[in-house]
């Protein structure tokens, strides 16, 4: 029975283990590269309240996921946020400890040559819930007011069109069922530039990076502007946004997650009760042994 316990124990550490490591990674660099920095990081949370909040929430996001496949539901949740605002980070949180088949997450490349020929939303619309699941955007159909609208890859009157068609096409979305909620990461200019340098100086950060990255921080003013826009123009009541003080990692997630389950009243499913059954095993069935070559080596 003391053996089984352990077990039991090494298995719970062990997925807690999964979120240390990734955390453990993202703090690798902050400070080696906060000692080129003149300002002083703000005060984070410390890393025992982070955890036992985080699981927290992330137990309460299992409640929700199941309320979602019992009631039906169709949630579809969108993260947007200049580059480096922790999108991505906020995302794994909320899917880590969640099913696949239920909660997927949802990010396009650049659209190709058909695709810029489609109706704009028509490639978002594929990738849409069925009754029963949960979908995260990391970006969405907002590329539009933000990165094409910046860097010249729409034209005037494309923006314009679709500053006219978001609110119908989101409240269409609301009407066939869908709960449409939608979050801005926000912020510093002083952050995004420190973030920036510790993917620079991070080997295993620096695939995050792209030239599209490295032009927004020359067009700032532009992005700022734009999202400003934006913000104003398809702030509705049946899909408002929600902004997220992003500078602080650790509390922006928790605060998004926090903030994600209120929006869904959702209460316990009843589930019936599970009893593994007996081992089966037969007198004539012999294992058969398999080839030394076939194991991986145990290097470790």
């Amino acid at each position: 029975m003391i053996d089984q316990l352990s077990r039991i124990k090494a298995e719970i550490a062990d997925s807690f283990d999964e979120e240390l490591e990734m955390q453990m990674e993202e703090d690798r660099f902050d400070d080696l590269v906060a000692e080129g920095m003149s300002e002083e990081a703000e005060p984070t949370l410390e890393r025992k309240v982070y955890f036992r909040e985080l699981f927290r929430l992330q137990h309460e996001l299992v409640r929700l996921q199941d309320w979602v496949q019992h009631k039906k539901l169709k949630v579809v949740v969108l993260f947007e946020g200049r580059d480096s605002a922790g999108k991505g980070g906020a995302i794994k949180r909320v899917t880590q400890r969640l099913n696949p088949r239920v909660c997927r997450t949802v990010a396009l490349p650049a659209p190709t040559e058909r695709e810029r020929n489609q109706w704009y939303f028509q490639r978002y619309v594929p990738h849409l819930p069925t009754a029963g699941e949960m979908v995260l955007f990391d970006r969405s159909w907002y590329n539009r007011a933000g990165v094409e609208r910046v860097m010249g890859f729409c034209t005037p009157d494309e923006l314009e069109e679709f500053f006219r068609s978001v609110p119908e096409f989101e409240r269409m979305l609301v009407r066939s069922g869908i709960v449409l909620i939608k979050y801005w990461f926000s912020i510093t200019d002083e952050e995004q530039e420190f973030r920036f340098k510790m993917r620079i100086h991070d080997p295993l950060k620096q695939w995050k990076l792209s030239p599209m990255d490295m032009e927004s921080r020359v067009h700032w003013e532009e992005y700022t502007k734009a999202k400003e826009e934006m913000l104003e123009r398809t702030h509705i009541e049946e899909a408002p946004w929600w902004v997220v003080q992003a500078v602080d990692k650790k509390r922006a997630r928790l605060n998004c997650i926090a903030h994600l389950l209120a929006q869904i009243p959702y209460e316990d499913v009843p589930k019936p009760s599970i009893e593994l059954p007996e081992r089966v095993r037969h007198d004539d069935y012999t294992r058969a042994p398999v080839p030394a070559e076939m194991y991986v080596p145990e290097v470790y």
